[in-house]
């Protein structure tokens, strides 16, 4: 399966670039970025070691009434448009490999 980093990251940087535009956001914030399984055999804890090692925190969220999805978080980021898409991107990468795909990011300062 091919993955659109370029279109990916061309929305990353338009939602924060609209964000910023219409907010006074924080220096420093908490990113949160959010994966789902795209098929039964999508090895969440896998994933979860890989970036936990990559130093994201991560959990596995399967009962909150929707489909199951991992957060990997990172803590305390300079919060910019090319900080968000690196990590992002790391994580992306790591994601496709054990079969989840990305599903959004977002904060909390």
């Amino acid at each position: 399966m091919s993955h659109d980093f370029a279109a990916q990251k061309a929305e990353t940087l338009s939602v924060y670039e609209d964000l910023q535009s219409n907010n006074d956001l924080p220096d420093m914030a908490d990113i949160d970025y959010f994966f789902v399984a795209q098929s039964e055999d999508a090895d969440w804890r896998a994933l979860a070691d890989v970036l936990t090692r990559q130093g994201y925190e991560c959990e596995f969220i399967e009962d909150d009434g929707d489909t199951p999805y991992l957060v990997a978080s990172v803590r305390e980021q300079a919060l910019s448009a090319e900080g968000i898409w690196i990590s992002e991107e790391v994580a992306t990468q790591h994601a496709l490999n054990h079969g989840f795909v990305p599903d959004g990011w977002g904060f909390e300062a």
